[in-house]
């Protein structure tokens, strides 16, 4: 009986790791997603994090066990529909780092900045700076201009970002 569990055990073990299973976590993403949105309070979603413990037990194993495999094989996750993002992708595109960075913000721990004040105006109907002031005297402007349907981010006129207002609007009801 003893031979037959541990077979059983090793070949759950190769199988997983044979099959890539490198996934989304897609089911365990569903379970994070439902305790974070049944409660607006962090004590009670570490609450029912404690309760639901074993709920994430379960859903992680058949993310990593089964649901990850079946990602890998078939090129789908069956929970999320998507296709395998990490696995397939390139790593400089998961780690696109803006070249021109300062070479101070590319070691850790990042220098400290600590920001004094920031004072926020509208330019005109759509463009809204802020100014932002640092304890060393330094300044910079950051604004936001609207076009269309999307908001055009720039930090001392250089373009840093571009959301759409449905982004925005999604970010403040949060």
């Amino acid at each position: 009986m003893k031979k037959k569990i541990s077979t059983l055990a090793l070949t759950a073990l190769l199988s997983s790791q044979l099959s890539g299973c490198m996934g989304q976590m897609g089911l365990s993403a569903m379970v994070t997603k439902a305790n974070l949105t049944a409660v607006d309070n962090r004590y009670a979603r570490a609450g029912l994090f404690a309760l639901m413990s074993p709920v994430y037990g379960v859903a992680s194993t058949a993310d990593l066990f089964i649901i990850n495999s079946i990602e890998f094989w078939t090129g789908t996750n069956p929970v999320t529909g998507k296709s395998p993002a990490v696995v397939d992708m390139p790593v400089e595109a998961i780690f696109k780092v803006n070249p021109h960075l300062d070479k101070e913000l590319t070691k850790a721990p990042l220098p400290e900045i600590k920001l004094t004040q920031a004072t926020i105006e509208a330019q005109d109907s759509n463009t809204v700076l802020m100014t932002l002031s640092f304890a060393d005297g330094t300044q910079q402007i950051m604004s936001g201009n609207k076009q269309g349907k999307h908001v055009d981010f720039y930090l001392d006129a250089v373009f840093i970002a571009r959301v759409s207002l449905d982004e925005l609007a999604d970010y403040q009801a949060g």
